[in-house]
């Protein structure tokens, strides 16, 4: 039998309402899904007119099946009724290949629909949604499915254009072994979509999907998963949330926003994801059985717990890295009678039987501020594990907490407890890791404190599709070919043009002439000693998919054309993957032929996941080194997420070292952050009101081991959130103190 039969047999066996082909009929029994398939039709579609034509006449059991190929802008509207015991399938005829491209979209309407076997790649949806549980005029779906389907880096071009990948409407609708992989713009990767017209009470199965690498949007909006919104948020939604398993998902601080009542979100697993399970809004909801594995990795948090009634349990947490909003477990301050898309007070909240194993923060009445005055009332804490580092306290608790019941816990002995109530015994745990992976007590007189021995994690292999990979590594620096390029003329343009993402370009010592800008729009990497010279305004322009790293270089402004604004490295605006860009041991001067010429200047709607400079001297500079402040909006968003400057020298820089902004009150990110270690900076800043260092809304700053001689100020101001500000070990002459 083909893979395709074979595929097909899986679902009707998986889901026996399903129509299939005669050729599965000696591998079932099923009487329900033969009755299907006896009056059913298989109808072959090769192109959208016959789509569109079957469309008109289809009836319940037939199966529509799109044939193998690649189907460029096809607005697919699966609009029909099918029955309980005979649904109505689109089925791609090969799972994996039948790639929807450019243009595409998927809108289902009407009941027992199923969707199966589609790949959504190379392009991104013309409308707000590339799949949609709703047709037009307020038509939605009910008892409706979509199953192992593909969506894989289906982006519009600017991160700033908001979609959502997947909208589900109407009532008792499935998604499920679905794959959904590298989503960069705005919007949350699945939306549960909750108003009147539609329907409050969703009762919608989401289960054993895999949601891939999400990287950091550096805004609001970058949820994996939204239930609801805070509009509706006061009423039921009863959708069901598990099995799924979160691998780098980084998009925010919510990895996944709650904000209706009556859900479950039970049994998914987090892997290395920064953010939290967050139940934002909406009371009454169950989030049990959870594992999140941090590995260490910043921000990687647990669970925040807002509102009435919520119940936490029997979750596993270990290696989380992520502290405040994205602690372990995060309870909230609330606000008095706030406005309905604030902070409701936490009241009845049950935290029991979770294990905490080397984590960074547990945080009790987290963001308490003016506003966020209410703590937590009437709720327990119960019958839970806490193992950290040795003598580590990792409780913080920002207000009264006298409405918080402690009983049975077991924490791991601290030097200084945060916490002095009796429902906390503190002891050495000895742990043993178990066959399902996770970390027990030894002793069996702890076998009732943490979570249960029979929590199962749900494996990666068993969530998303089997035919299409899940570990597509990025492709990083020096991955591809090593080309030695020769000195002269060109020669360096010549070799850029030819070359493929990961490659190395090797440059012997010489002088390098360039007379274009050098598009980067692939990981590349220049390595050598030799010398580089430019005759136009930016020497490198990073594009969409482009990375840039510089080891051993030497680059030397003096022949660019005298005009203000003139960078080394530019960036193009709106791009909507992150890049990044490392200048290692190399050496940046003669960039003053004109007023404000800098090394990188970013531009508006970029972000940099990560700018390294090491070992690198910067001289004769009338710009900014880094120039990361072109998001002044005041709407949350910044340039660059991480910032690391080590073992550098700085001399002569008229616009200082770094101009790094992030403006306005948004909480959902992380970033930027900055480690600025071990540097010499001397006479940098020396511009009208130019401080060395511009710190703006930076939400994490480590400025230790510099010396600084002449030079314009540090200047950091504080926007949002709870900075952890390290300035210490510096010395300052002739510069004022930060």
């Amino acid at each position: 039998m083909s893979s395709a039969l074979l595929s097909l047999c899986r679902l009707s066996i998986a889901l026996p309402l399903l129509a299939v082909l005669p050729a599965c009929t000696s591998q079932m029994a099923d009487p329900m899904a033969l009755s299907a398939m006896k009056h059913g039709r298989v109808l072959l579609v090769h192109d959208q007119a016959q789509f569109q034509a079957l469309m008109t006449s289809v009836r319940p059991g037939d199966r529509l099946v799109l044939a193998d190929g690649v189907w460029r802008d096809f607005r697919v509207d699966f609009f029909a009724e099918g029955q309980e015991g005979a649904p109505i399938t689109l089925a791609a005829q090969t799972p994996g290949k039948v790639i929807l491209s450019g243009r595409s979209s998927l809108r289902l309407a009407g009941s027992h629909l199923v969707v199966t076997g589609l790949v959504f790649r190379d392009g991104y949806t013309p409308t707000g949604e590339v799949i949609a549980f709703r047709g037009e005029k307020g038509a939605v779906a009910t008892q409706s499915r979509v199953t192992e389907t593909v969506i894989d880096g289906y982006n519009r071009p600017s991160r700033q254009e908001s979609d959502h990948w997947v909208a589900l409407y109407g009532s008792d609708n499935r998604f499920d072994h679905n794959h959904l992989v590298g989503k960069t713009n705005q919007g949350a990767t699945l939306v549960v979509v909750r108003e009147p017209r539609y329907g409050l009470d969703n009762r919608h199965r989401i289960d054993h999907n895999y949601f891939g690498t999400r990287p950091s949007l550096g805004s609001n909006g970058g949820e994996t998963i939204r239930v609801g919104t805070s509009h509706q948020s006061r009423s039921n939604s009863g959708t069901v949330v598990e099995y799924n398993y979160f691998e780098r998902c980084d998009g925010e601080v919510e990895i996944i926003s709650n904000k209706s009542g009556g859900n479950i979100y039970r049994g998914n697993v987090f892997v290395e994801s920064a953010g939290a399970l967050t139940l934002r809004h909406g009371n009454g909801n169950l989030v049990e059985d959870n594992v999140f594995l941090g590995n260490g990795k910043p921000h990687t948090g647990g669970i925040r717990v807002i509102n009435r009634d919520q119940t936490i349990r029997n979750n596993y947490m270990e290696g989380l890295a992520g502290r405040s909003f994205a602690s372990a477990i995060a309870v909230l301050n609330g606000v008095p009678g706030g406005p309905i898309n604030r902070y409701d007070p936490v009241v009845n909240a049950s935290i029991t039987r979770n294990s905490i194993v080397n984590a960074a923060s547990i945080e009790l009445a987290a963001g308490a501020d003016q506003e966020r005055s209410a703590p937590p009332t009437n709720s327990r804490f119960t019958q839970n594990l806490i193992v950290g580092a040795e003598g580590a306290e990792i409780f913080r608790v920002l207000d009264d907490v006298a409405g918080i019941a402690f009983e049975g816990n077991v924490q791991t002995p601290v030097q200084k407890p945060a916490l002095a109530v009796p429902g906390i015994t503190r002891h050495p745990v000895e742990l043993a890791r178990a066959p399902n992976g996770l970390l027990y007590p030894v002793d069996p007189a702890l076998s009732g404190i943490g979570v249960r021995r029979d929590l199962q994690p749900v494996a990666k292999e068993d969530v998303g599709v089997s035919w299409y990979a899940k570990d597509a590594a990025p492709i990083g620096f020096g991955s591809g070919r090593t080309l030695e390029v020769p000195p002269g003329d060109g020669t360096l343009s010549a070799a850029i043009a030819k070359a493929d993402a990961g490659d190395v370009l090797l440059l012997r010592q010489g002088l390098y002439r360039v007379d274009e800008v050098l598009a980067v729009s692939k990981p590349l990497w220049l390595r050598g000693d030799g010398e580089i010279r430019f005759t136009r305004p930016s020497l490198f322009r990073v594009e969409e998919g482009g990375s840039l790293r510089l080891t051993g270089v030497t680059i030397n402004g003096a022949d660019a054309p005298d005009a203000t604004g003139n960078a080394v490295i530019r960036t193009a605006d709106g791009m909507g993957r992150n890049y990044e860009v490392r200048l290692e041991n190399s050496v940046f001067t003669g960039l003053d032929v004109n007023k404000a010429f800098h090394v990188l200047a970013a531009g508006k709607g970029t972000l940099a996941g990560f700018i390294q400079v090491d070992g690198s001297t910067f001289t004769n500079i009338t710009g900014t080194v880094l120039k990361l402040d072109a998001e002044t909006d005041d709407l949350g968003l910044y340039n660059a997420e991480s910032v690391e400057i080590t073992r550098s020298s700085f001399s002569d820089v008229t616009g200082g070292v770094l101009s790094l902004y992030r403006g306005g009150k948004d909480e959902s990110t992380f970033g930027p952050r900055l480690d600025f270690t071990g540097n010499r900076v001397t006479r940098a800043g020396t511009g009208q009101q130019a401080p060395s260092l511009r710190l703006h809304g930076v939400q994490a700053i480590r400025i230790t081991g510099n010396r600084f001689t002449d030079s314009g100020m540090v200047s950091v101001v504080r926007t949002v959130g709870e900075p952890v500000i390290t300035i210490q070990d510096n010395e300052f002459t002739g510069t004022p103190k930060p």
